[in-house]
C-alpha cells in the first residue's frame, strides 16, 4: 500500500525574529518523525507552496504570509485537513486573539483596541494602572518594536504615533501586570504541556523579561493552567500552541501572549513526538482507514 501524502510548509523567516533556527528545527524534527512513523513528507517553503500544483490532502505548517494562509483555506475547503488551519493561524494575531479571549471568559489582561491615530487617554486611564503594553494589532510580531512598554500613558500615545509612521493601522494595548512571566508550550488532545520561566533560562526574543525581573516563584495550579491554555486553543483554533503568562502572588493567572506553533526551544525532544501524534490523530480522525505504513 501506497504512503499517505503529508505537506509540510514552513515559516517565513521574516515572522521568526530571533528564532529563525529554532523554528527551523522544529518543523524539520517534526517532519522527520513523521517520516520515521512511515509518512511520505513533502516540505515547501511558503512561497513553493503557494505556487505548488500539488495537491496534498494532509498539510501541517507554521505559515504566516497572507498568500500562504489564502491558500491554505482553498486547499481546506477542497476537503484538506490542516494543523494548524488558516484560521487559527489568523486568529492568534493580536486583535483577534484580545477579542476572542476576552469574549469567552479566558483570563487576560484589562485591554483596549485602538487605531493608531485615535487618541487612548481615557480608555487607558479607566484601567487604573501606571503602565501598558502597546502592541501591533494587525499581525503577529516581526520586529522588536512590534511589542513595546509603555510607562505611563504619554509614551502609550507615543508609541501608536510611532505605529502610525510605520503603517500599522491598529494596536492592542495591554495592563502591564506584576508578577511572574511563565512561558508554556501545549498539544491539543494529548498530555503535552510544558512551562518555565524564561528570565531563569535567559531564553528570549527581545529581552523584554527583564520588564518582569526574575521570577519569585509564586505558587499557582498547574493544571489549571493546562486547562486555561487549552480552552484558549480550542477557541482560537489552534492545536499546537505556545504563550505567555503572568502568575500574581495569589496564584491567580492571566494568559498575555498565545502562538501557533511555536519554536518549543527548551522542549524540543520532548515535544516532537506528541506533535506528530496529534497530526496522525488529525489524519485518522478525518479517514480511519488513513494510517501509516
Amino acid at each position: 500500500m501506497s504512503q499517505i501524502r503529508i505537506a509540510g510548509v514552513k515559516r517565513n523567516t521574516k515572522y521568526s525574529p530571533n528564532h529563525i533556527g529554532n523554528d527551523g528545527m522544529i518543523f524539520s524534527m517534526t517532519a522527520e518523525y513523521l517520516r520515521n512513523m512511515g509518512y511520505d513528507v513533502s516540505e515547501y517553503t511558503e512561497s513553493e507552496f503557494v505556487l505548488s500544483q500539488e495537491k496534498e490532502m494532509y498539510i501541517f505548517n507554521m505559515a504566516r504570509e497572507k498568500t500562504t494562509l489564502k491558500r491554505l483555506k482553498e486547499c481546506e475547503k477542497d476537503g484538506a485537513i490542516i494543523i494548524n488551519p488558516a484560521s487559527g493561524i489568523e486568529n492568534c494575531t493580536r486583535e483577534q486573539m484580545t477579542r476572542l479571549l476576552l469574549d469567552n471568559g479566558v483570563p487576560h489582561p484589562k485591554s483596549i483596541i485602538a487605531e493608531v491615530t485615535d487618541d487612548p487617554t481615557d480608555a487607558l486611564t479607566s484601567m487604573s494602572t501606571n503602565a501598558f503594553w502597546v502592541k501591533r494589532g494587525d499581525s503577529h510580531t516581526i520586529h522588536r518594536e512590534d511589542v513595546t512598554y509603555a510607562r505611563n500613558i504619554p509614551e502609550a500615545k507615543s508609541i501608536l504615533q510611532e505605529f502610525a509612521f510605520r503603517d500599522i493601522p491598529n494596536a492592542v494595548i495591554n495592563e502591564h501586570l506584576v508578577g511572574d512571566l511563565v512561558k508554556f508550550y501545549g498539544v491539543a488532545g494529548t498530555e503535552f504541556f510544558y512551562w518555565f520561566y524564561p528570565y531563569d533560562l535567559s531564553l528570549t526574543k527581545f529581552g523584554l523579561e527583564a520588564i518582569n525581573g526574575e521570577a519569585k516563584e509564586f505558587s499557582f495550579d498547574i493544571n489549571a493552567l493546562k486547562e486555561a491554555c487549552n480552552k484558549a486553543g480550542d477557541i482560537l483554533d489552534v492545536d499546537i500552541y505556545g504563550g505567555d503568562c503572568i502568575i500574581a502572588a495569589d496564584g491567580s493567572f492571566k494568559i498575555i501572549d498565545f502562538n501557533d506553533w511555536p519554536s518549543f526551544a527548551p522542549c524540543r525532544e520532548q515535544a516532537i513526538p506528541y506533535i506528530a501524534q496529534r497530526i496522525s490523530q488529525k489524519i485518522s480522525e478525518s479517514s480511519p482507514s488513513a494510517i501509516a505504513h
